[in-house]
C-alpha cells in the first residue's frame, strides 16, 4: 500500500510539473528591464512597475462590457488570521500571492489550479506576541525566484517553478523586538530590498538590501539616526528609543540607480513636548530620518537625498506609504508621494519640493503645508493629558493609508482614496524605552471620532496628480482601505470595506458594475491576461490593526464580518 501511495504521489508531482512547464513554456526571465516596462499581460511588482501606476493597459474588459464580469475562479488560502492584505503578482500566466503567516501560493492564472505552495516554519509563540501580525502584503519576483519576508525577521527566496527554498536569510532578531517583515520586498538589478516594521518599537528602523542570487546581506540603512548629522536631531540620545522603519516597499529609478523609500514615525509615537519639541519631551529635535522620503544608492545604500515630510512627527502620519508615482510632465521628471497626513507631496527626482496638495479635508494637526517648500504651518503639538477639542484630524489610520491609488496615463488622472475621520487623544508621559524590549511605545490612548460638525466617510477622488485639481468624487459611508486599479478599458476598480467591488467610468466616476465578495477588502487588486483573456484579481478578508476598529465604530455588517478568513477572487468576462 505504501509503495502505491508513493507511486501516486510521484505521478501527481510529475503531472503538476508538466502543467507548470506547459504554462511557462514561453516564460522570460523577470529582470529590471522587464519590470520597468510593466508588460502588457503581467503584474511584476507591487504597483505593476517601478512607475507605481497601479494601472493595467489591458482593455478587453471595458466600460461597455464590464456588466458581463463574473467570477472565474476562487482560491481559499486557509488559516487567514486577520484576513488578507496581499497584492498578487503575475508572470507568464502564473499568479503568486501570500496569505497570513507569510504563506506563498503559485496558481495557474486562468484556472486557479495550485502549482505549489510554501508554508515557512515560524515561531508560533513569537507570532502570538506580535501586534502587527501575522498578515503579509506580498512578494517580489526576479531572477527566477519569489521573495517573501516573514514576521519573524527573515527574507526567503523560493524557486518560481517549484517553490523550493533557494535561500533563507535572517535579518532581524525578532525575539528581542517582536517585529519582522509584513510588507512586500522590492527587486531591482540583482538586489532585493525590504524594510522592517518598527514605528512604535525600540530599534532603528532598518532597510536591508540582499543579494538576489545568494541571500547575502549587501547593506543596511538605519532610518533612525542613520548618519552623523541625523543623530544630532535626536536630543538626549533619544535615538535609542527608536521607531522608524520602511514597512511598505518603495521603488527604483534606473536612470539614477536610486531607491526611493518612505519611512515610519518615531517612538514614542505621541510626544508630550508641546511647542518646545526641539528641546523638550521624549525625543527632542526633528528625529531624522523618520516620517521622511529617502533616496538611497542601490549598490551601496548611501543616502543621496531626503525630505522629511513631517519633522518631529507627533501624530503618526508617517511617510511609509509605498507609492512613488513617477511622472514626466512639461520636461520635468516628477515623483508624487502620498503621506498618511492626507497631504500629497510632489517632488523632483532629487526630492526637491515642487508642490504639496490636500486630498483630505479634515486636517487640523497643522493649519497647512507650504506648497513651495513643504514647511509645516501652524503645528498642533501636545503636552501630557487629554487633548482638548476639537479632536485630532485625521485619525491614526491616516487621511491616506498604505493602500495604493492608481494613475491612468490615458486619462491623466490619479485615482486615490481619502479618509475623513478624527480621534480623541490623551497623551501619556511614558518612560522612554532605550533598549529592545517586547513592548509597544505609543504614549497615548486614542479613539476614533467623527470630524467636527460632520460624519466619518471615505471618498475615491479623480485628480490631477501634480496640481491636485479634482474632476470627480465618489463617497462611501466607511473609508475604503483596499487598493485601487485603473485600466486601459477606461475603468476604475475599487474594493470597499463592506465587501463589494465596484467598477467606475474613469472619465466620469459613474458606477458601471458591482459585485459582493462576501467579506471586507484591505488588500491589493490587479489585472493580467492569460492566453488572450483578461482577468481582475482581488484579495478579500478583513481584520488587522485598522480594520479591527470597524465593528465598534460602524456596527452593521462589520459586527458579523469574520476576522480570520480570506479568499483570492478572480473575475473575467462571462
Amino acid at each position: 500500500m505504501r509503495k502505491r501511495q508513493n507511486c501516486l504521489a510521484s505521478l501527481a508531482s510529475v503531472a503538476i510539473a508538466a502543467a507548470f512547464s506547459a504554462s511557462t513554456a514561453s516564460a522570460q526571465s523577470v529582470d529590471t528591464a522587464r519590470i520597468e516596462s510593466g508588460g502588457q499581460n503581467d503584474w511584476l511588482t507591487n504597483h505593476g512597475s517601478y512607475k507605481s501606476y497601479n494601472y493595467s493597459p489591458l482593455s478587453q474588459i471595458n466600460a461597455s462590457n464590464v456588466g458581463n464580469l463574473g467570477v472565474a475562479w476562487i482560491h481559499i488560502p486557509g488559516k487567514s488570521t486577520r484576513g488578507l492584505q496581499s497584492t498578487p503578482l503575475v508572470a507568464d500566466g502564473v499568479l503568486y500571492y501570500t496569505g497570513s503567516y507569510s504563506r506563498v501560493f503559485a496558481l495557474k492564472g486562468d484556472t486557479g489550479e495550485v502549482l505549489w505552495s510554501y508554508f515557512p516554519e515560524l515561531d508560533e509563540a513569537l507570532v502570538a506576541r506580535q501586534t502587527h501580525s501575522p498578515y503579509n502584503r506580498g512578494v517580489a519576483l526576479g531572477e527566477g525566484k519569489v521573495y517573501v519576508g516573514t514576521v519573524d525577521g527573515r527574507l526567503i527566496a523560493l524557486d518560481m517553478k517549484s517553490g523550493k527554498v533557494a535561500w533563507d536569510t535572517k535579518l532581524i532578531d525578532s525575539q528581542k523586538l517582536t517585529v519582522g517583515f509584513t510588507g512586500a520586498p522590492l527587486y531591482a538589478k540583482g538586489t532585493v530590498i525590504i524594510g522592517s516594521q518598527g514605528g512604535e518599537w525600540p530599534g532603528r528602523g532598518p532597510i536591508f538590501a540582499v543579494d538576489a542570487a545568494t541571500g547575502k546581506k549587501k547593506w543596511e540603512f538605519l532610518t533612525v539616526a542613520g548618519t552623523d548629522d541625523a543623530q544630532k536631531t535626536w536630543g538626549n540620545d533619544s535615538w535609542r528609543t527608536g521607531g522608524g522603519g520602511g514597512w511598505m516597499p518603495g521603488t527604483y529609478d534606473s536612470e539614477t540607480n536610486t531607491i526611493l523609500w518612505g519611512t515610519a514615525n518615531p517612538a514614542p509615537l505621541y510626544d508630550w513636548s508641546g511647542a518646545d519639541y526641539k528641546t523638550q519631551g521624549a525625543r527632542p529635535g526633528d528625529n531624522l530620518y523618520t516620517t521622511s522620503v529617502i533616496a538611497l544608492d542601490l549598490d551601496s545604500g548611501k543616502l543621496k537625498s531626503y525630505h522629511q515630510e513631517l519633522p518631529h512627527d507627533a501624530w503618526d502620519f508617517d511617510s511609509a506609504v509605498g507609492e512613488f508615482l513617477m511622472l514626466d510632465r512639461d520636461g520635468q521628471k516628477l515623483v508624487v508621494h502620498p503621506n498618511k497626513s492626507g497631504f500629497v507631496f510632489v517632488y523632483d527626482r532629487n526630492l526637491g519640493v515642487k508642490n504639496v496638495w490636500r486630498l483630505v479635508q479634515n486636517i487640523n494637526f497643522v493649519k497647512d503645508i507650504d506648497p513651495k517648500t513643504g514647511e509645516l504651518i501652524g503645528r498642533r503639538d501636545f503636552t501630557a493629558g487629554k487633548v482638548e477639542s476639537p479632536p485630532l484630524c485625521p485619525y491614526i489610520g491616516g487621511g491616506i493609508s498604505w493602500n495604493s491609488g492608481s494613475y491612468n496615463p490615458k486619462t491623466g488622472l490619479y485615482y486615490k482614496i481619502g479618509q475623513e475621520w478624527c480621534m480623541t487623544l490623551e497623551v501619556q508621559k511614558t518612560t522612554p524605552v532605550v533598549a529592545p524590549q517586547v513592548q509597544l511605545n505609543i504614549g497615548a490612548d486614542f479613539k476614533m471620532a467623527p470630524p467636527p460638525g460632520g460624519e466619518i466617510y471615505g471618498h475615491l477622488d479623480a485628480r490631477d496628480p501634480v496640481t491636485g485639481a479634482k474632476k470627480w468624487e465618489v463617497r462611501f459611508p466607511e473609508p475604503p482601505i483596499a487598493s485601487v486599479l485603473s485600466t486601459g478599458g477606461n475603468l476604475v476598480f475599487l474594493p470597499d470595506a463592506r465587501g463589494t467591488i465596484h467598477a467606475y467610468d474613469a472619465d466620469s466616476g459613474s458606477e458601471l458594475w458591482s459585485h459582493s465578495d462576501g467579506t471586507g477588502h484591505q488588500g491589493g487588486i490587479i489585472s493580467y491576461a492569460v492566453n488572450g483573456k483578461q482577468y481582475i484579481a482581488v484579495t478579500a478578508g478583513f481584520g488587522g490593526m485598522l480594520s479591527d476598529d470597524y465593528a465598534a465604530n460602524f456596527g452593521g455588517v462589520f459586527k458579523s464580518m469574520p476576522r480570520d478568513d480570506g479568499a483570492l477572487i478572480v473575475y473575467s468576462l462571462k
